[in-house]
């Protein structure tokens, strides 16, 4: 499956992969770097789980965010990842 992201969308998946263990999202992060999102179901899945871990770790640290400045950025990052997240559920359910 094809995955159709934004420019902001990818940057943000590049980012969360580089963040993981190397050996566990190698495969995923050369796609990501190379443009080439032809993810099967098992990276499609790998993604999703990555990315819903991260919007619930996400969702707690704007809670706690006490500075309104750093708090507004993380909304930001959160609705960002959140339109990433819907994407790759979309693309799990259409495969």
């Amino acid at each position: 499956m094809q995955l159709h992201l934004e420019t902001d969308e990818l940057k943000l998946l590049a980012d969360l992969l580089l963040e993981q263990d190397q050996r566990k999202y190698a495969d995923l992060v050369d796609k990501v770097l190379a443009h080439d999102l032809r993810f099967d179901t098992d990276e499609l899945e790998q993604t999703g789980d990555l990315l819903a871990s991260y919007e619930h770790s996400l969702k707690r640290q704007v809670d706690q965010e006490a500075s309104p400045s750093q708090r507004e950025g993380l909304q930001c990052r959160l609705a960002l990842l959140e339109r990433l997240l819907e994407r790759v559920n979309e693309a799990c359910v259409m495969f």
